[in-house]
């Protein structure tokens, strides 16, 4: 988890360490007031920032002890006769650029899964950053492709498989895309229908029907990875249907679906509506996985730099304060409405809070039902590759790592994180755990071979 570290560095009273679910006294509203509310605030705070932790490193109980003892201004002007901290900042702020574009047109299709993209329109981050920002509600994945591939929309919200499978011209003609921010973490689950409460046992599910969002999105790859960890075929045993976010629950009223696994507010949804229960959350079968991005053609990014610049920081910031549960209710409020997500403000809540109804008669407590971190961990890039090429979405040999590297820009979202005052990972590999199997992104050819039930290999 990314820790937030806005506040003031020379506060005895400040703990920089606050961040989603610490319960400090930083999560607070009163505490999210006092950050910096300009992108100049914001990258002098920053610097301040940095130059603190060179001193005190990542032990903030020595720093506010020093500042409570010696004096936070003391300190600022100790530090400033050795360090000119105007000049940092000037030099700072000149790296941005001004906008080569300012009006822009970003899809987004109408899930929690985008609620920084858009959350940052109606909380004024795009503004911040000195962008007029259209956000476009999209009926669905293939038209934000479609509309992304031909230029339509500068940017869109996307399944965290599109941009690698938009490179490499699986599904859809080649283009080079990039995605160098992660929206959300977690944040799916499995819905059944109210009539199969005695089928929680996977291995009854041969025959029934399921819906997914797209057939390149990490809820195809879920699921099939779930049930072949069964003992099920998913082409075989069971069919996987792709429909809309926006249609899923209506399929399961008219019993076109048996189940689902979907993004939110729709699993929600469901269990509102009385029509099906919680089965499982994603985070369940893969704690913080990746689900959907912000992402954008190669080009746009190449030819706009300062536009893509001013777009990604407002994006990651909005990502960041989203993270942070003492924002849920607010956010919940301000995404809501017709022409967001069309939602009661109690469904999205129950999402974002992880306060909900399982439509099985409990009351769960699950914080991390969905989070919000926006680093695109190349090694997550590396796994759907490898789910891509197991169930036969791409043939012949896979330079995994190249595609994702080219793909998951994580040195763009560790510029912008640092600079905007947050910790980011200094790799961007790791393992991964899926259903007790830990995924070593050094051997994903091994990796693949491991599976009994698959397409390709």
């Amino acid at each position: 988890m990314t820790i937030k570290a806005l506040g003031d560095p020379f506060s005895a009273k400040t703990d920089l360490r606050h961040g989603a679910g610490c319960g400090c006294k930083g999560c607070t509203a009163e505490a999210a007031a006092a950050v910096p509310a300009t992108t100049e605030a914001m990258v002098e705070r920053a610097v301040e920032s940095a130059l603190v932790r060179s001193v005190f490193g990542h032990s903030d109980v020595s720093r506010r002890s020093f500042m409570g003892m010696v004096g936070g201004g003391a300190v600022a002007a100790a530090l400033a006769s050795v360090l000119p901290l105007d000049k940092a900042k000037a030099a700072v702020l000149e790296t941005l650029g001004t906008p080569e574009k300012t009006d822009l047109n970003i899809g987004f299709v109408a899930i929690t899964c985008a609620t920084p993209i858009i959350m940052a329109e109606p909380m004024g981050f795009y503004s911040r950053y000195g962008l007029n920002v259209e956000v476009i509600k999209t009926a669905g994945w293939a038209v934000a492709r479609d509309k992304s591939l031909s230029g339509e929309y500068d940017a869109s919200h996307m399944l965290t498989p599109m941009p690698l499978a938009m490179t490499m011209g699986a599904g859809s003609t080649a283009q080079p895309f990039i995605m160098p921010a992660v929206e959300n973490i977690n944040g799916q689950a499995i819905v059944l229908a109210n009539q199969h409460l005695d089928k929680r046992d996977p291995q009854q599910w041969k025959g029934m029907t399921f819906g997914v969002p797209f057939e390149y999105s990490m809820h195809n790859f879920l699921l099939r990875y779930y049930v072949a960890e069964h003992g099920l075929d998913p082409d075989q045993d069971i069919q996987i249907r792709v429909v809309p976010p926006p249609d899923m629950v209506a399929n399961l009223r008219a019993g076109n679906l048996d189940g689902f696994l979907s993004p939110d507010p729709f699993n929600q949804r469901a269990v509102w509506e009385g029509l099906g229960f919680i089965h499982l959350l994603t985070k369940d079968i893969w704690e913080g996985h990746p689900c959907c991005a912000f992402a954008a053609s190669a080009r746009f990014a190449t030819e706009m730099p300062n536009t893509y610049g001013a777009l990604l920081r407002a994006i990651i910031d909005a990502t960041q304060y989203a993270s942070d549960p003492a924002h849920r209710t607010e956010i919940a409020e301000a995404i809501a409405p017709t022409n967001y997500l069309n939602q009661p403000v109690p469904v999205i809540e129950q999402v974002l809070t992880g306060t909900f109804a399982d439509g099985l008669g409990n009351v769960r407590q699950e914080p991390n039902r969905i989070d919000f971190d926006p680093f695109p961990w190349q090694s997550m890039g590396v796994w759907i590759l490898t789910q891509m090429k197991r169930w036969g979405y791409v043939d012949g040999d896979i330079d995994y790592r190249s595609i994702a590297e080219q793909v998951y820009l994580a040195s763009d979202a560790r510029t912008v994180m640092r600079e905007l005052g947050y910790d980011a990972p200094a790799e961007g590999y790791r393992t991964h755990e899926i259903m007790g199997k830990v995924f070593d992104p050094a051997d994903p050819a091994g990796y693949l071979s491991s599976f009994q039930i698959g397409r390709g290999a």
